[in-house]
């Protein structure tokens, strides 16, 4: 990463803290190395992605202004990636070698490419991005890798207003059963400038 530490995110049995922080800006904080145990947080989309809430986000898209009409704004909430929460907390953490379900990171475009053409190298089959610009940390770059697969999110308004990532960055969520043959994958494929 050229900005701050790659983020290991861990669903733990242990208990955590409430928190007010949105999900998204909790990562961005661990980035400059801050650690969180939290058993929820203050984002009414990231509690329905993350398992706290069964509320939709469908009522708040739609006033919003992000979708034309219900059905649309519907359409989008269907297609959210959720997850069945994991354990009573969450843990967010500067990656430090430790154990992990989902390491994020904030990737300039070219290194990002990496990503997608290391697991190119691994299988041969092309990479399926799958985004709506809409809860790009919790749902693309958390709940979605935790399918197996790695996400890629160019952000969404929430994320990139509250955490204030770099407009030249996206963000990259992989899985642990991944990690390390991606980066065995990404020590053998040509350099960019290569």
């Amino acid at each position: 990463m050229d900005k701050g530490r790659p983020v290991s995110v861990l669903f733990s049995d242990e208990e955590g803290e409430p928190s007010l922080a949105l999900y998204c800006e909790l990562i961005q904080r661990a980035r400059s190395g801050e650690s969180f145990q939290i058993k929820n947080q203050g984002c009414r989309v990231g509690a329905y992605v993350l398992g706290d809430s069964e509320i939709t986000p469908l009522d708040y898209y739609y006033e919003s202004n992000r979708y034309s009409n219900m059905e649309a704004a519907r359409t989008a909430t269907e297609n959210l990636y959720r997850i069945t929460r994991k354990g009573r907390s969450i843990k967010i953490a500067p990656f430090t070698g430790e154990k992990f379900d989902i390491m994020l990171l904030f990737l300039m475009p070219e290194r990002a490419m990496r990503i997608v053409q290391a697991m190119a190298y691994i299988s041969g089959k092309p990479f399926e991005m799958k985004t709506g610009g809409i809860a790009s940390i919790c749902s693309d770059c958390t709940a979605y890798p935790l399918q197996g697969k790695i996400g890629i999110s160019l952000g969404c308004k929430g994320s990139r207003k509250h955490s204030k990532y770099g407009d030249d960055e996206v963000v990259v969520g992989i899985p642990f059963k991944l990690a390390e043959e991606l980066d065995e994958a990404l020590g053998k494929i040509p350099g960019t400038k290569d």
